[in-house]
């Protein structure tokens, strides 16, 4: 059998504050919107632009750090894989693409953007494989 890979990577800007909510285990889980935005000239040389939203969530040791220090506007790195959430409303199938931080998965603070002071520069996710020894909290 071959081998395969699920990875996306993002630079964008966060789109509002994030939700937090916690699983039956009491793990955490953080949810937010990440817009990444291309521009280009059209033929007639006007400039254009393009902005995609993507839904991130973060678990573990790593939606704590998220919780604490991202905001709206903040803007971010993140490295994780893409998964799908698929229901069903009204008898109407429902499919929701997503972006989940979990084992293996980055998330870097670049600066700039949101509302909290204290921002460490560069978070990795190894606390969501239970290994605290990289966090610098």
């Amino acid at each position: 059998m071959s081998a395969s890979l699920n990875r996306v990577s993002l630079i964008g800007n966060v789109g509002k504050d994030p939700e937090v909510r916690f699983l039956p285990s009491g793990d955490p889980v953080a949810s937010f919107s990440l817009a990444t935005s291309e521009s280009w000239k059209d033929k007639s040389g006007e400039k254009q632009e393009k902005t995609e939203w993507h839904r991130i969530e973060v678990f573990g040791k790593l939606a704590e750090i998220v919780q604490q220090y991202v905001t709206k506007g903040s803007k971010l790195f993140v490295e994780g894989t893409l998964v799908y959430d698929e229901w069903e409303k009204d008898g109407v199938k429902k499919t929701m693409a997503k972006i989940k931080l979990g084992f293996g998965a980055k998330l870097v603070m670049l600066g700039g953007g949101g509302e909290k002071s204290a921002k460490p520069k560069r978070e990795e996710s190894k606390a969501a494989a239970g290994d605290d020894a990289d966090l610098p909290f």
